[in-house]
């Protein structure tokens, strides 16, 4: 595995430039985003809402081949990269406590994907990526409407499908995960 400044040098200038051109636009949305993340999760938590978006951004510039060619692509990008960055910072967080308790987010998923007032980050995660292997448009929606705040118009819009299947998708996508996580919590 080479060092970062190797990794750094393979990005197109083209791609770094646009995608800190995207960001400056969408910075304030971002930590926005990043601060409705962040309480969620447990009150100390050490993590600020700068340093989540911070860390996304330089996971955005090490992205090859992407054509960042709308907000609500990059948006969608960069909340997958912040939930990946919470359910980094989670699992070491356990492994450090030798397999302690798993943290307990509130999560709504824009109101009900489990029915519940609180769901493990780490159970919604798995139950996430196992929905993506079975349906990973579905998945898509819910990394989208949920985690990047995207309406259904522009989770359409980026998918190239139509409102009325993003909303079907979603119906589908909600259950099974209240499903999935409730199956996991018992």
């Amino acid at each position: 595995m080479g060092d970062r400044q190797d990794e750094s040098e393979s990005i197109s200038p083209d791609a770094a430039a646009t995608a800190d051109a995207m960001m400056t636009i969408v910075y304030d949305e971002l930590r926005r985003l990043a601060a409705s993340y962040l309480r969620r999760e447990r009150p100390d938590h050490t993590l600020q809402p700068t340093a989540l978006v911070h860390e996304a951004f330089v996971r955005l510039v090490d992205q090859r081949r992407i054509d960042w060619s709308n907000r609500a692509q990059f948006m969608g990008v960069a909340a997958v990269m912040m939930r990946r960055i919470l359910v980094n910072y989670a699992r070491d967080r356990i492994a450090a406590k030798r397999g302690g308790g798993a943290e307990r987010v509130p999560l709504t998923l824009a109101g009900a994907v489990s029915g519940a007032a609180e769901v493990n980050l780490l159970d919604l995660h798995e139950a996430l990526e196992r929905l993506a292997e079975a349906h990973r448009r579905k998945a898509r929606i819910v990394e989208l409407k949920f985690f990047a705040g995207l309406t259904n118009d522009e989770i359409a819009a980026t998918l190239r499908i139509s409102p009325a299947t993003v909303e079907r998708d979603w119906k589908f996508a909600r259950a099974w995960l209240q499903r999935a996580v409730s199956e996991t919590a018992s």
